[in-house]
């Protein structure tokens, strides 16, 4: 590797000619020049000499040459829409039955996320493209892809880097979830479906897309879901029949999202029209960002989980109690980090904090169901 000296410049800046500074330290006016043009590496001795005729440090003379960067450029297999894309983007990578999975992280409201890659080249419209990899080549394989919209989730995945596995988490609604699932594209499908006529939680949901022998459904917890409203409830809302009034606006969630369809199944049970919702077309994609629009005052209700109103200081009228649960394809039941993740729900310290922050119920954690 290739020694870079400023000598030559730090000599004249000290008004010191090669002749005078060469008789300081005692070497020939040759040796100088040599010196400057990087012809000759000088000896420790002489490296210290110079230092200290000229008021320096050693490193402040002499430097390696910066090592050009090696770029580990690799193709993935994007987990969201392609169009979404831009070159720069951040994403976090896991490994999914041999496939190199990118998704993005969620961005922080103070700061860039954590990521492990950035999307590399030009945009293009399809559902692969290449990114670069910050450093070096990581244990892809080792990590688990979920996706959920469990706020909690975030408790899940510190108690599991804590063992040594990367929990990464795309957030998706319940039944985008068990469709990456059924793709292949995720190990982990997080959801809260309920079936309003037998008032169970998520088993008929997954039956209509999978078959009983190729999954297994493993319960979180369970937790309540209803109507969250701004502090002290300042426009006295009770039930799903008063979002039909005039002064009430609503921010919804997606299609699909198991809070959504909670508020249709509600809204058709009682016969009210969703189109005399105000509101009812707004869309916050996820619990904590449908609340967070209450707390701003953007909006009077939603329907969310109670933990989301818990820790924004909102109001919380309950709906319903319902089971969120893992579901997981059989054949990943054997990998070391599904193996981790289960015995992470069986952990006291990690119900404790779910309990205690989130005001989740944990008594059916870890618990089989298929």
């Amino acid at each position: 590797m290739k020694v870079q000296s400023r000598l030559a410049e730090l000599r004249a800046a000290r008004g010191l000619s090669a002749a005078e500074l060469a008789s300081a330290i005692n070497v020939s006016r040759q040796t100088v020049y040599a010196i400057e043009s990087g012809g000759y590496a000088p000896n420790t001795a002489i490296a210290l000499k110079l230092a200290k005729a000229l008021g320096v440090t050693v490193e402040e003379i002499f430097q390696l040459d910066a090592q050009q960067e090696t770029r580990q450029t690799e193709q993935v297999e994007l987990l969201e829409e392609a169009h979404s894309t831009r070159p720069g983007m951040p994403v976090h990578l896991c490994r999914v039955d041999g496939r190199l999975i990118a998704t993005f992280p969620e961005q922080g409201t103070w700061s860039l996320p954590v990521a492990d890659a950035v999307i590399a080249g030009k945009f293009q419209a399809q559902t692969k493209t290449s990114v670069e990899i910050f450093s070096g080549a990581k244990d892809f394989d080792k990590r688990i892809l979920l996706a959920g919209c469990d706020p909690g989730i975030s408790i899940l995945s510190r108690h599991l880097g804590q063992q040594g596995v990367d929990l990464i988490v795309a957030h998706r609604n319940s039944t985008r979830a068990l469709e990456l699932l059924h793709q292949g594209s995720i190990h982990v499908a997080g959801c809260h479906i309920r079936d309003e006529r037998t008032e169970e939680s998520n088993l008929a949901a997954v039956s209509r897309i999978f078959r009983k022998q190729d999954i297994a459904v493993v319960s979180l917890a369970l937790w309540e879901e209803g109507l969250v409203v701004a502090h002290g409830n300042p426009k006295q809302i009770r039930s799903i029949s008063d979002l039909e009034r005039p002064d009430v606006t609503l921010v919804n969630r997606e299609r699909g999202a198991g809070s959504r369809l909670l508020l249709d199944a509600r809204l058709h049970n009682l016969g009210i029209v969703h189109t005399s919702l105000r509101g009812y077309e707004n869309i916050a994609t996820g619990h904590l960002p449908a609340a967070r629009r209450v707390q701003s005052g953007e909006a009077d209700c939603c329907i969310a989980v109670s933990s989301a109103a818990r820790i924004l200081g909102l109001d919380f009228i309950p709906l319903v109690s319902e089971r969120y649960d893992l579901v997981v394809h059989r054949r990943h039941l054997h990998l070391p980090q599904i193996e981790a993740l289960f015995n992470t729900l069986a952990l006291a310290a990690y119900r404790r904090e779910l309990e205690r922050l989130g005001g989740y119920d944990t008594s059916v954690a870890g618990r089989r169901l298929i």
